[in-house]
């Protein structure tokens, strides 16, 4: 497993008001992000029945690649230390995609 791809889904509750920090904050750490090594894709979706709920979709070619993007200056800086106090909550989900071919 440690050699797999991993897929993140995080959603993010974000507090009233916030919206567009949090999105313009979103968009250095994407752009960070893609340019790592290990990234595979970094996508941001919006829920159609909630504006402050954001989905982000992101793939790393395995564990190690995952944890280079956590343990990354921009992520600590941007997500941890300024986003992460803007969410009412926050869920991630790691998952490994499936070949039923």
């Amino acid at each position: 497993m440690k050699n797999e791809a991993i897929h993140v889904f995080a959603t993010w509750q974000i507090k009233d008001g916030q919206l567009e920090t949090v999105l313009d904050l979103l968009t250095e750490v994407r752009k960070q992000s893609i340019a790592e090594e290990g990234n595979l894709f970094y996508e941001i979706h919006q829920s159609r029945t909630d504006v402050n709920t954001l989905i982000l979709f992101e793939g790393y070619k395995n564990e190690s690649a995952l944890d280079a993007h956590r343990n990354a200056q921009h992520f600590q800086m941007i997500v941890v230390g300024k986003i992460v106090p803007l969410l009412q909550t926050r869920e991630v989900v790691l998952t490994s995609p499936l070949n039923l071919d």
